[in-house]
């Protein structure tokens, strides 16, 4: 499995920008695909961003397109989710994910890595 450790969350306002990374340890994060998820208050954990292991392929979710980039740095072993126009519905706990059973993953369960999560918080 991939250690990984999950920074860049805070208290910001409407409309700001936030860059989360994801630092891994391990041989094996630059041999798969890696993604970002949220997860709010009573709600379930949901994919905002994916992307291949060469970075050659992104997978954005809807809500957050034309605002979030995901990208990587595999001689670094980091990916990073940037974060603009930031919305008050963004709020959430963000975790970072590695190690992925399939080259295009979007559900949690393709996923066997996982950090502790970064809390983003945006307000109106």
């Amino acid at each position: 499995q991939v250690q990984l450790v999950e920074s860049g969350g805070g208290l910001v306002q409407t409309g700001d920008s936030l860059r989360l990374e994801c630092a891994a340890s391990g041989r094996t994060f630059s041999s798969s695909a890696m993604g970002w998820f949220c997860q709010a208050p009573g709600k379930e954990r949901e994919v905002v961003a994916t992307i291949t292991r060469s970075g050659d392929k992104t997978y954005l979710a809807d809500s957050v397109k034309g605002r979030f980039t995901i990208y990587r740095d595999n001689a670094k072993n980091t990916g990073y989710l940037q974060m603009n126009s930031l919305k008050p519905e963004d709020t959430a706990v963000y975790y970072c994910a590695a190690d992925a059973l399939v080259d295009i993953p979007t559900l949690p369960g393709s996923f066997r890595s996982w950090g502790q999560g970064t809390q983003v918080t945006v307000s109106s």
